[in-house]
Order: structure tokens, then C-alpha cells, then sequence
């Protein structure tokens, strides 16, 4: 059974930081390629940052680019987003997935809020 809890969303002051964090089971983690995304209210769900299964390779999202950073660890099978510099509008309920253009499998969601 595959599961994706998120945990690490909170409320956080526009310039503020918060890490979210992704602990995964039930499949070959190592061999994944993950991602993080946000839905926001009355928006559609949208890509944050992928990183591939070695960790090499990512890619973000023009809004948080040079602000979030995405990073795995394949030993924990954990993936991490780092979010600096937070903005109102990065307020959102974020998920984890497995894979990138199509998941195969989502999260349950942590809500991020970025409130003065």
C-alpha cells in the first residue's frame, strides 16, 4: 500500500520560512520521481517542484523559483520542501505525489497559511 503523509504546514508571516516534509512507504522510493503541489482556494492544483529519483534533476514553478528548494533523501525516503521567503499568495493546501506530470499517487495535503 502506497502512502504519502505530508506534515510541516503551519502559519507563517510573508517573509517567513517554513519546511515541509514528505515520509513515504509501499513502493521502491529510490526509483520515484516526486513532487510537490499546491491547490489554493477556487484554484486549480498546481506543480511546485519535481525533483527526479536521483535527486539530480528539479524543477520549479516560475512563481517560487529562487525561493523554494525541493531536496530527497532517498535513505529516509523522505522528501523535503525548503520555502523561503513566503508570500501571501503562497498560501495553499500542499501536497506530496509520486511522480511528476501524472501522479499516481497524492498525499492527503498540509495546509500552508502565510498571514501578517
Amino acid at each position: 500500500q502506497v502512502t504519502l503523509v505530508e506534515s510541516g504546514g503551519g502559519l507563517a508571516q510573508p517573509g517567513g520560512s517554513l519546511r515541509l516534509s514528505c515520509a513515504a512507504s509501499g513502493f521502491t522510493f529510490g526509483f520515484a520521481d516526486m513532487s510537490w503541489h499546491r491547490q489554493a482556494p477556487g484554484k486549480a492544483r498546481e506543480l511546485v517542484a519535481y525533483i527526479s529519483y536521483t535527486g539530480v534533476n528539479t524543477i520549479y514553478a516560475d512563481s517560487v523559483k529562487g525561493r523554494f528548494t525541493i531536496s530527497r533523501d532517498n535513505a529516509k525516503k523522505t522528501v523535503d520542501l525548503q520555502m523561503n521567503g513566503l508570500k501571501v499568495e503562497d498560501t495553499a493546501v500542499y501536497f506530496c505525489a509520486r511522480g511528476y506530470m501524472r501522479p499516481s499517487h497524492w498525499g492527503q495535503g498540509t495546509q500552508v497559511t502565510v498571514s501578517s
